[in-house]
């Protein structure tokens, strides 16, 4: 009964109660995206007998049309994936550090940050990744020609895109930095409106010699002079050499194991597993249905667990091919408990109070994420990002895609916040050929051995929080999928020492009785923009599409 009047108080007050509680449901396949276009063309393709990573290659080229704040080929991700017969492994394609890079790269002469420059503009783009991760999954996965999985993307680029509400507000937001940072005749220099179209020719140029040519098409040859000529001609670092050494890298994934969940997700240079295993256990023997869904005391245990895994994340996480991460220690049980002992429902601990623990060895809110599962059973968690949103706001009219501006995710310097708040330490610092870290969690879990859910989130610092409550919303609180997506959301990341609501989601009397006892509450628009699909008991696959953004499932 308390669950029940939980979740009516909460769609009174929530926005999202006039938003659908149940998602799409289909019998066989699934594309969960941020456009309804690289959703249904990534159904398309299974339809016509591709898998699931066969869809991946089309759903990820075609959100680089559909989608360019986040969608893209000048940025780059992480994929997790768990094949229909219970095999599971992640590809990092990450952006890199070019090899010109150094640590005090973004410093003045006197070690201050310089206002912008690892933020805007060409100074701020990491080597591009997402091409290379495409491809790789072509090649160890697919069962389809590539101009089948290119050609769609190709075609969308040349009919163009209709710009939605949602998307025209963004174009208009961003709009002065466009020019800014492009002049007034690029092609994101014009001004937008809902429902106008936009062709990107010379995107499609580019995406036909990356069909035609491979990696060729895009790291080597003539492309990549013009890519590397663009970026350095506005001052950024990115080389040809830079572009023809870069390779994606398949690491293990981090597996967590929660009540009856086995999530498989992302280990660093992704800090999303680590991080949220240490949220999972350290509110692992409370009671968190009876604590209430969203009510003051959840919200609390929540909240005192995030401040302390994000303390960790912090200090410890990097590009492991560069630093010792001490993995096993901070996912300890004992260890976690530790970082529990002076947890208290009386009141909050103060970030000023907490350190990174004694650990033994030492992002955007426009990424953009999509779930696919296919006929057979396999499931692919994919996040990928630009970093800002439309990353660093440069736009190469030639090729047709904007570029990222990952290298603020790296810790400019150490103790200085990126754009999004987080405060990095030693173990992100800048170095040659580095991967940045990033809080993208692509996931994906077992029940009872089989598949489950696939999850993930655009969002920045708040990835991480959003996903683990998606999943704690089916999870514990027996939620559908759209349901639990739905659901409102908080967040907490150790510094700045404050939870981020979403506004209007939660009810007056637990916001007040956060602040009694000495919690800073700051409300948002939104947190994240979760795609998820859910396996239910039938067989049959119910889609999360976030109502936050112009999200949409497609399926068969």
């Amino acid at each position: 009964m308390k669950r029940i009047y939980t979740l009516l108080l909460s769609c009174l007050l929530f926005i999202a109660c006039d938003k659908p509680e149940k998602g799409l449901i289909t019998e066989k396949a699934m594309v969960v995206s941020a456009r309804e276009e690289a959703s249904s063309i990534g159904a398309a393709i299974m339809k016509q007998g591709g898998n699931a990573f066969d869809a991946m290659v089309a759903t990820h080229l075609a959100l680089a049309v559909a989608h360019p704040s986040a969608g893209n080929i000048g940025g780059g991700g992480f994929m997790v994936y768990r094949t229909a017969n219970g095999e599971t492994g992640s590809l990092d394609f990450r952006e890199k550090a070019p090899l010109t890079a150094h640590r005090d790269m973004y410093l003045d002469s006197v070690g201050d940050v310089i206002e912008n420059m690892s933020r805007l503009g060409a100074p701020a783009v990491g080597v591009p990744g997402s091409v290379a991760g495409v491809l790789e999954i072509y090649e160890k996965f697919c069962s389809l020609p590539l101009k089948d999985l290119i050609n769609p993307a190709i075609e969308l680029a040349r009919k163009g895109v209709v710009v939605t509400e949602k998307q025209a507000r963004a174009l208009n937001g961003y709009h002065d930095l466009f020019i800014e940072v492009n002049g007034d005749s690029s092609l994101f220099s014009n001004d937008y409106a809902q429902k106008d179209l936009i062709i990107y020719e010379n995107l499609a140029q580019t995406l036909e010699a990356i069909r035609d040519h491979g990696r060729d098409g895009f790291y080597t040859g003539s492309n990549a002079e013009k890519l590397a000529g663009f970026i350095q001609k506005n001052g950024g670092f990115v080389t040809v050499e830079d572009l023809a050494a870069y390779q994606a890298v398949w690491r293990p994934v981090s597996r967590i194991n929660f009540n009856d969940l086995t999530i498989y997700s992302m280990a660093p240079p992704s800090s999303g597993g680590i991080t949220m295993g240490q949220i999972l256990g350290m509110v692992t023997g409370y009671d968190l249905e009876s604590l209430g869904h969203n009510q003051q005391p959840y919200m609390q245990l929540i909240t005192e667990a995030e401040r302390r895994a994000y303390a960790d994340r912090n200090y410890f996480l990097g590009d492991p091919d560069f630093v010792n991460i001490p993995k096993e220690t901070l996912l300890d049980m004992t260890y976690l408990k530790d970082r529990m002992a002076s947890f208290s429902f009386e009141k909050p601990t103060p970030s000023s109070e907490i350190a990174h623990g004694n650990a033994v060895y030492a992002e955007s809110m426009e990424t953009t994420h999509y779930s696919i599962v296919d006929a057979e059973g396999n499931a692919v968690s994919v996040t990928t990002t630009l970093n800002g949103s439309f990353g660093s706001k440069l736009y190469c009219d030639e090729l047709g895609f904007f570029l990222n501006n990952e290298m603020d995710d790296f810790s400019v310097k150490p103790g200085v916040p990126n754009m999004f708040g987080l405060t990095g330490n030693e173990a992100n610092s800048i170095a040659p050929g580095k991967r940045m870290l990033s809080s993208m969690t692509p996931s994906i879990a077992e029940k009872d051995g089989k598949l489950f859910m696939v999850v993930g989130t655009p969002g920045g610092a708040t990835i991480i929080t959003s996903v683990l409550q998606t999943i704690l919303n089916v999870d514990i609180f027996n939620m559908g999928m759209q349901e639990a997506v739905n659901a409102p959301r908080f967040h907490h990341q150790w510094l700045p020492d404050l939870i981020t609501i979403e506004k209007d989601g939660f009810d007056n009397e637990t916001i007040s009785g956060l602040k009694e006892i000495g919690y800073t509450i700051k409300e948002t628009r939104s947190i994240g923009r979760v795609d998820a699909i859910l396996i239910l008991e039938n067989g049959k696959l119910e889609g999360g599409a976030d109502p936050r953004g112009d999200d949409a499932a497609s399926g068969f």
